[in-house]
């Protein structure tokens, strides 16, 4: 299922150079853990900051070339939060390098450029889910304006950021750039303006939630980037943002609310 930010619950991960706090999805502010949910995996992101966390560059260069095709696992996780056929897993194709598609809101209309030859299973999964209707009417939950952290959420069915496609495949970009027990995974980087990502609840928890970067964020490299908004998106998500998150907070549904009403992919 996916992310709620609408809470307080934090897990404290210690860096070499600062502490980053991580909020978990939960259903509530009455519900709050400490941790991921071990049966669903509810995706998280970091809490707004008071301010914002080391810096240490930005994301990684890709120095390889991709291969043609790569293999894609995509892993039960329980039921869905609509009715969909999950992903066949096996090979996906890296070309054509770009997908473009348009995610149309009752707020305006925001066009994405999807990076397929850097994050092909991510691609992969939410044109599928696209194209069956899985995001159409719904919600973006999730607002953040504070220090270092200034997203959009969207992709939860339920609204609730407990929502998801009832499956989860592995991180891609820029998560694959660096060794698994290389600790720079946990340093932050500048997730810049105009990024589109994948919310997670810990390592290979993918589902269907996103968020859409509107300002430039520093966090950890664990969050799979899978494409570019446009500049007429951006000028939405900004008028978005400028409407500040429900109840004056920094953190948790938009007061401006936002309804997905159809992704198209070209």
């Amino acid at each position: 299922m996916a992310l709620v930010a609408v809470g307080s619950a934090i897990v404290v991960v210690a860096l070499i150079v600062g502490v980053i706090a991580f909020l978990v999805a939960h259903a509530d502010d009455d519900d709050a853990s400490t941790g991921a949910d071990p049966d669903t995996g509810l995706p998280l992101l970091p809490s707004t900051r008071p301010t914002p966390p080391p810096n240490t560059g930005m994301l990684p260069k890709v120095t390889t070339p991709p291969p043609a095709a790569v293999n894609c696992s995509y892993i039960s996780t329980g039921p869905a939060s609509r009715p969909l056929t999950p992903p066949r897993s096996g090979e996906v194709a890296t070309e054509p390098a770009i997908r473009h598609a348009t995610l149309t809101t009752d707020r305006g209309t925001i066009g994405l450029d999807l990076d397929n030859a850097k994050a092909p299973c991510t691609v992969h999964s939410f044109i599928d889910l696209a194209g069956q209707g899985f995001f159409t009417d719904t919600h973006c939950h999730r607002l953040t304006t504070g220090a270092g952290l200034s997203v959009l959420q969207c992709g939860d069915p339920e609204g609730t950021g407990r929502g998801g496609p009832g499956y989860k495949f592995a991180d891609e970009y820029p998560t694959d750039q660096y060794a698994a027990n290389d600790p720079s995974r946990q340093v932050p980087v500048t997730y810049p303006r105009g990024t589109l990502a994948m919310a997670n609840s810990g390592p290979d928890t993918n589902g269907s939630q996103f968020f859409l970067v509107y300002a430039d964020s520093q966090l950890p490299p664990a969050y799979t980037v899978f494409g570019t908004i446009d500049d007429e998106g951006l000028g939405v998500l900004d008028t978005i943002a400028s409407g500040g998150v429900r109840g004056g907070t920094a953190d948790g549904a938009p007061a401006t609310p936002v309804t997905v009403t159809a992704v198209e992919v070209d």
